[in-house]
């Protein structure tokens, strides 16, 4: 031992967590514990005992040793060693000292690896082989530091992806596209240690601990992770699917932000009952909770392609029925992209990855998918990992329509390459604007790039051209004003651009649908054999009445119209098919008064019952974060009758000054789970 080393006594160690976590933007999180993201230095202070002020600066013989895991390993990168005397690279783990004026204190200064694993460490002080416990910090990600795999260089997109806790998720279809608000809440108390609890929960883990923690440096081996997590299909993640019988949990719809899901799970294992949107929302709060940059996407007519040929197949007999199949196309379908290098791949694939936690196909035999890079889903690149081929059919897949003959053979009559893959949409960065991401997934549809890219991803002959021919041509023209609770009609319009006349039979039918495409009870038929002269058209009417299609919609309040023509003696097919998104009645939010921390504030709210008929059970709720103490707030109307306004006042009082957002959810026995919301700013 040199004369000059000294094995100081510590009193005790602040992690000066309030200095850390401003620098760290962790500060959200709250004071009662450190977080810091890793690449970035963080300060704690040791308080000597008297007897020790005297000592020089560089007689201390500090080591200090950070651990994770429940079997940390120098091997593995879960347990590092490191002096306050070394000089070190900056990507590494090191330490500086200095002592203070007063001689009482001294500040060291830790600087974690921007590749370490994220989660829970421990911190100790090694002098000499004497050990002192210094405290527990957690290490997230870090898009802060230009080391790290995440890193993001615009602030504005980091205080939109990481620090961001208000969110909306776009529904509908991409005629009529629907914002909803969702609260993702992710630095609600507990729920950062939740998120952790996620991947200490997964299979990874659980059958190889070590390798699962060191693996935790890297945000692709995360994100995977979570994708598998975040549905119930293969582990006790958080989420169980259902798309039908809804008895023993919750409809997906109600659901107004993650942390009561989270919370749930953490508590009694997986949560009923989530769908696309909910699944897409609370990846991005546990990602963002860990530090990884994310935003939820919604895909407008999103393709589902089982048998991985990257072509949807519609299938129907003679009569314009549809044939049970197993490919499909989504009114809408949501999942999440996260930042991050992919070092994995080749740098021109850094940048955004689409990862989908809804269980739809599995991958590697686990019902996950992603992360795949943007810029391999846009350029064909099906051979890049992860699941590249079933997102880029998700986006960009065409369309054939194939009626089966009374001989068994099938005939194609109809084929699209733009159905698949449009207005793809995120909230805008820094607004409540809707921002169309389409070109970062794919080039403009029916463009010669486009048709390049499908043809090298499908390797096979070049797709014929699509535009205008000879023939004969169908369309559907929807009304403009369509209203749950309203009559009204929409039209089959056939033109003949053949050189002589052509007399076909026209079907048009309506049906209840869901957004993940799935079919319900008929609403509306009507047929006509029709003769139409050359260059001329027909029109067919289907009315829609509300005492039909009232009790066939779901609470997604969609109805699909197809129109088919049969020439049965030419065997010449054409279909037609909108989906229409019937409007909901909006929702009134009036605040009364200041809006003040710590003070009571009334909600007015209203909604005009647009049916034509009472509706029950009518309630409204309001939530929103530092507005209403974590939960949801209810106030029962009861009965509302048809054409009648329904009125409730709800007060609440805020706890944290700043902006924040009230959420409000309107449900009954016939219109459920409307949703509205207003920015609130809450002053001192």
């Amino acid at each position: 031992m040199s004369q000059v080393e000294k094995v100081l006594d510590i009193q005790r160690c602040d992690l000066n967590i309030k200095s850390n976590s401003s620098s760290h933007h962790t500060e959200l999180y709250g004071e009662e514990r450190l977080i810091v993201r890793r690449g970035q230095p963080f300060s704690i202070v040791l308080h000597l005992s008297p007897s020790n002020k005297e000592f020089k600066e560089g007689e201390e013989n500090f080591k200090f040793i950070v651990e994770t895991g429940p079997l940390p390993r120098r091997e593995s990168d879960t347990k590092v060693t490191f002096s306050s005397q070394e000089s070190t690279v900056d990507t590494e783990w090191s330490a500086s000292a200095s002592k203070d004026a007063s001689g009482g204190t001294i500040t060291v200064s830790i600087s974690s690896s921007p590749k370490a694993p994220i989660g829970e460490y421990t911190l100790t002080l090694d002098q000499l082989g004497q050990k002192t416990s210094l405290g527990k910090f957690a290490l997230l990600f870090n898009a802060w530091c230009p080391q790290d795999a995440v890193y993001m260089q615009s602030e504005e997109k980091r205080k939109e992806y990481v620090l961001a806790q208000h969110g909306l998720v776009y529904r509908g279809n991409f005629k009529r596209i629907k914002e909803k608000p969702w609260n993702f809440g992710q630095f609600e108390p507990g729920i950062l240690d939740i998120c952790l609890k996620i991947l200490d929960d997964s299979p990874k883990f659980v059958s190889d601990a070590d390798k699962d923690n060191s693996s935790r440096r890297n945000p692709v081996y995360v994100t995977r992770v979570l994708s598998a997590m975040i549905n119930s299909n293969d582990d006790r993640g958080v989420l169980v699917g259902e798309w039908a019988d809804f008895s023993g949990g919750n409809h997906p719809s109600p659901w107004m932000g993650s942390g009561e899901i989270l919370r749930q799970w953490a508590e009694s294992g997986p949560v009923r009952y989530g769908q696309c949107w909910v699944f897409a929302a609370v990846a991005c709060t546990v990602s963002r909770a860990l530090g990884i940059p994310c935003r939820v996407v919604t895909n407008f007519g999103s393709a589902h392609d089982t048998d991985a040929n990257l072509v949807i197949e519609c299938l129907y007999d003679e009569n314009g029925d549809r044939i049970s199949g197993d490919d499909s196309i989504w009114n809408f379908h949501v999942w999440v992209d996260s930042w991050m290098t992919r070092p994995d791949l080749g740098t021109e694939f850094d940048g955004w990855q689409t990862s989908d936690p809804t269980p739809q196909e599995t991958s590697e035999g686990v019902f996950c998918c992603g992360p795949a890079s943007l810029h391999a889903v846009k350029e064909g690149e099906v051979a890049m990992k992860y699941d590249t081929p079933f997102i880029f059919a998700e986006v960009n897949a065409d369309v054939q329509d194939l009626v089966r003959l009374s001989n068994g053979k099938f005939v194609k009559f109809s084929e699209s390459t733009k159905s698949v893959g449009n207005f793809i949409s995120t909230k805008a960065v820094g607004s409540n604007e809707r921002h169309d991401i389409t070109h970062q997934y794919k080039y403009p549809e029916g463009s010669k790039e486009e048709r390049q890219v499908y043809e090298k991803a499908q390797k096979r002959n070049k797709l014929l051209q699509t535009g205008e021919k000879p023939g004969l041509h169908l369309k559907i023209k929807l009304a403009k004003n369509m209203i749950v609770g309203s009559n009204f009609e929409v039209y089959a319009v056939l033109t003949n651009n053949f050189l002589d006349a052509r007399t076909c039979n026209l079907l048009f039918f309506a049906r209840a649908i869901s957004y993940n495409g799935k079919l319900g009870d008929s609403c509306g038929f009507s047929s006509d054999n029709l003769e139409v002269p050359s260059g001329e058209e027909r029109r067919l009417s289907l009315k829609l009445e509300y005492n039909r299609y009232g009790t066939a919609i779901d609470p997604d309040m969609m109805i699909q119209v197809s129109a088919i023509t049969i020439d049965k003696q030419t065997i010449d097919f054409h279909k037609a098919e909108k989906i229409i998104v019937l409007d909901e009645p909006d929702v009134g939010i009036k605040l009364l008064g200041e809006t003040r921390v710590n003070q009571p504030v009334t909600a007015q709210l209203t909604l005009l019952n647009s049916l034509p008929e009472p509706l029950l059970n009518c309630s409204f709720a309001i939530e929103g974060i530092g507005l209403t103490d974590g939960k949801p707030i209810k106030a029962k109307v009861g009965t509302v009758g048809a054409k009648q306004e329904a009125k409730a006042s709800i007060d609440f009082k805020p706890t944290i000054t700043g902006s924040s957002v009230l959420l409000v959810n309107f449900d009954s026995d016939k219109l459920k789970n409307i949703k509205s919301f207003i920015d609130v700013v809450v002053k001192e």
